[in-house]
């Protein structure tokens, strides 16, 4: 293909994709895959192809999956598809009037249609709390996640700072591995900002019983210091433990940067319209890095799903086929044994039903806003996962007592 591509579009057509993550790779292959000529680069501030980045906190950090598995497609591809990759590059800036980026290297290159799926950046410990120290850690790509990895041996002592998703994920890892494990959670409870009291209070019990130290509404004083190494940490609570590593997963801020500083205009991310296009008509973003139109908000979705989804609308829209980008989110976390999936978006519900799943375990939250159905948490409930998702996609809200009931048939509420 590369020989069927090489000799058309020309330079003004150069669509210049920044990052190397979900939302870059599907944008690039969508556009392929629709026979779309244009030149395209792609730039990675990383070395490593583009690779899948959700098993880097579970399969690649219990060293179950190598790099090479988790690289969409080998470098082979690239040349086939007549991608001009460049790895380990930087954008420094974007030159809106010239219509070009700058690199890290200074040269620069031009673009008719850029594409910013720069992702987001785990937030730090202030250095004033011991967060430079050597044996904090935070996990964003392969090469902290191999640090990481090495770190974590059996019975060694690990602070994990954050009760979300990231957190909790981690917690389960170290765990598996051996470590004794304390987390610490500053608000009232843990997942607190994306979930509900009731999956709160499964995901507790859950790490509970696997012999986590959790601890709600605690935040952290200061890491204690030996030899230029993290050795403890004083907490809210008054207590000083020994820890030997520590994992810090308070949340992510997106890579905005270089759109905010070319006057593009952004709020912890870039903000588009419903195709994905900035306040620039030439500049799109996608993924962890945008914030876009949901039921009458302004939000960031952090999921595999919406990068991909984003990203192949996207991609029709830069093809000549424009195509709205509404969002049916829904996302999963693997912690131990337990699959929980989400399909929908909680956020503002004012109403939940737990019912009990049909297997030892199991269990699923229905939430609502103003009596409509809009989001399921299923754990180890594959079945409520499913049913869930496709009523709220139909925009249907069966009977709460039919969901309440454990005796009803869920998929019967399909046809109801």
């Amino acid at each position: 293909m590369a020989e069927e591509l090489g000799g058309i579009g020309v330079q003004d057509d150069r669509l210049v994709v920044v990052g190397g993550g979900q939302a870059a790779f599907a944008l690039i292959a969508r556009l392929r895959a629709l026979k779309d000529s244009r030149p395209i680069t792609l730039i990675s501030d990383e070395p490593s192809l583009p690779y899948q980045r959700p098993p880097l906190s579970k399969k690649y950090l219990l060293r179950e999956m190598t790099l090479d598995r988790l690289q969409y497609r080998p470098e082979s591809w690239y040349a086939e598809q007549a991608i001009d990759l460049r790895l380990a590059t930087r954008v420094t800036a974007i030159d809106r009037a010239a219509k070009s980026v700058v690199l890290s290297d200074g040269t620069r290159l031009p673009y008719h249609t850029l594409a910013l799926a720069t992702g987001a950046t785990p937030r730090h410990l202030a250095d004033s709390v011991g967060g430079a120290l050597d044996g904090v850690f935070t996990l964003r790509d392969f090469g902290d996640a191999d640090r990481l990895a090495e770190a974590m041996r059996p019975g060694r002592r690990v602070l994990i700072i954050g009760g979300g998703y990231i957190g909790l994920e981690a917690a389960a890892v170290a765990r598996t591995l051996g470590l004794e494990v304390t987390l610490i959670e500053m608000a009232d409870r843990i997942v607190q900002r994306v979930a509900a009291s009731a999956t709160s209070d499964i995901l507790r019990a859950l790490h509970l019983s696997r012999g986590v130290d959790l601890r709600e509404g605690t935040g952290l004083t200061h890491l204690v210091e030996k030899g230029g190494r993290v050795a403890g940490a004083e907490l809210s609570d008054g207590t000083t433990i020994d820890v030997d590593l520590v994992i810090v997963g308070i949340g992510v801020s997106a890579n905005d940067r270089i759109a905010h500083d070319a006057g593009i205009e952004t709020a912890n991310g870039v903000i588009v319209d419903i195709h994905g296009r900035s306040s620039d008509p030439s500049v799109f973003a996608m993924g962890d890095c945008a914030v876009l139109p949901f039921a009458d908000m302004l939000i960031r979705l952090e999921s595999v799903q919406n990068a991909v989804d984003q990203a192949e609308a996207i991609a029709a829209t830069i093809g000549g086929t424009p195509t709205p980008y509404h969002p049916k989110p829904w996302f999963w976390s693997d912690q131990y044994d337990v699959k929980l999936q989400i399909a929908g978006f909680g956020l503002g519900h004012d109403e939940t039903i737990t019912r009990a799943g049909q297997r030892q375990g199991s269990a699923s939250v229905w939430y609502y806003r103003q009596g409509r159905l809009i989001a399921v948490d299923a754990i180890n409930d594959a079945k409520a996962y499913v049913v869930g998702k496709k009523l709220i996609e139909m925009g249907a809200t069966p009977d709460k007592a039919a969901i309440e009931n454990p005796a009803t048939d869920l998929k019967a509420l399909l046809v109801a």
